[in-house]
């Protein structure tokens, strides 16, 4: 057996991790340390975290308010990480613990319940004019007391505004909900993935503390007691497959795109040079989804001449409702041998990072196999993570892929690593943006 399908490491199945009696050795180290008590006493965790800090971070939000007003995304983006940090100072240890604990599950529950009964729709309705939780509740058929308390809640958390007893009016963000893209992550993230991150530190106990590496051997598996990987689990339990591919489009929104001014130079590395044949193959999106990125390629560059493909596996083809009549649709799996040969770029999207790195070289040995020499260039928009001052959506994306896909985001050195485990295979250039989070890996075939 593999190491993939049996979901250990090494030999022995521990990778260096010592077990003794069943019992991991972190297991006894952490006994061990918390033996000698709290690092702190009590009253730490009743006194604001950082107090000493305050007067700066306000002076520098007070500074950068009328920059982020005036429309500067740069200033935006900083102001909200100087609040952020203004918060984290002046709560308390305890209150900070109080709201991830309980403020923010409950949150994200009164949320996920509130979109799948559409009463974000409601609510903005008659231009969002004040509306009674109970008058609601009638028009949606639910309880009004459970309208009510999750209202209330969803109200003291800022998510809607409280004018009167049980009166309620909506907000920019409540009324986001109601797009696909942004409302249905939170049906489909807690209600089909959340569990894999709560239950992780039981499996890793479970696991003697390795990094899983199996796609069907993970935390989701364990949380959720099933034998299908992510992607088979979510098409399981309808509509939380759907719902993912409405969730990756939110993703992929307000954030630099790959083929914008600044980013990766389309002209240049990609139309100049191209076959401009009508048979000929521009860009084959691999991986595509429901063909978010071709829709916005067609849409920024209409007069590019070559074919447009999109390849998922046919129950994703299967699920487009719109999609531009001249991108293709085709069914497809990575792991077969690659159909349209001689491309001028293969490009993936957030698929890579899907999987654990030998899963991977399969996929990129059948992308090889098609590239032309001299001509075919591998496009992989991914996070390259730096090695400090990391931004907080890849960190925090990496952990959602330790969770449900035992998998991970690459440093640049990671890249490297996996790239050149496909003979014939080289990264030429790593594009990124001064203020993005993804990048484009351009790869080449080796001369």
């Amino acid at each position: 057996m593999s190491a993939e399908s049996n979901g250990t490491n090494g030999a022995n199945g521990t990778n260096g991790v010592s077990v003794t009696n069943g019992v991991p050795e972190t297991v006894k180290i952490a006994e061990s340390i918390k033996a000698k008590g709290p690092a702190v006493e009590v009253p730490v965790a009743l006194t604001a975290c950082n107090l000493k800090a305050v007067p700066a971070l306000a002076q520098s939000i007070a500074s950068l308010g009328e920059k982020a007003a005036s429309g500067s995304e740069d200033a935006r983006l900083e102001l909200v990480e100087h609040a952020r940090s203004l918060v984290r100072a002046l709560e308390t240890p305890r209150e900070t613990m109080i709201k991830h604990c309980w403020a923010q599950p409950a949150s994200d529950t009164a949320i996920a319940l509130g979109v799948d009964i559409g009463l974000f729709h409601l609510l903005a309705k008659d231009n969002g004019s004040a509306k009674n939780a109970k008058d609601l509740a009638k028009e949606l058929a639910v309880d009004p007391p459970l309208l009510c308390r999750l209202m209330r809640h969803l109200s003291t958390m800022g998510h809607i505004i409280e004018v009167g007893p049980d009166q309620y009016k909506p907000t920019s963000f409540s009324n986001s909900l109601t797009v696909p893209i942004i409302g249905d992550g939170y049906t489909c993230i807690f209600g089909g993935c959340a569990a894999s991150l709560y239950k992780f530190h039981e499996y890793a106990r479970h696991n003697n503390y390795r990094t899983p590496n199996s796609i069907s051997d993970g935390s989701l598996q364990w949380a959720y007691n099933t034998k299908l990987n992510f992607f088979e689990h979510l098409q399981a339990n309808p509509p939380y497959g759907v719902q993912f591919n409405h969730h990756m489009g939110g993703y992929r929104q307000g954030r630099p795109s790959w083929m914008d001014d600044g980013f990766y130079p389309v002209k240049e590395r990609l139309l100049d040079g191209a076959d401009t044949a009508s048979d000929a193959a521009l860009i084959v999106d691999i991986g595509g989804s429901i063909g978010h990125d071709l829709d916005e390629f067609r849409r920024k560059y209409p007069d590019a001449k070559g074919r447009l493909i999109l390849q998922d596996l046919p129950l994703v083809i299967s699920q487009i409702v719109k999609l531009d009549e001249r991108i293709e649709r085709m069914p497809y799996d990575f792991y077969d041998e690659q159909p349209v040969k001689g491309a001028r770029a293969y490009y993936m999207h957030s698929v890579l990072h899907d999987w654990p790195d030998e899963a991977d070289v399969k996929i990129l040995t059948r992308i090889k196999e098609a590239m032309k020499p001299g001509y075919s260039r591998l496009l992989i928009n991914e996070n390259v993570i730096p090695l400090e001052k990391a931004q907080w959506e890849a960190t925090a994306l990496d952990i959602m892929m330790l969770t449900l896909l035992s998998s991970r985001e690459r440093t640049e050195e990671d890249w490297h690593t996996l790239i050149e485990a496909v003979a014939g295979l080289k990264i030429t250039k790593i594009y990124t943006p001064a203020n993005g989070v993804e990048s484009i890996i351009e790869c080449e075939l080796v001369a």
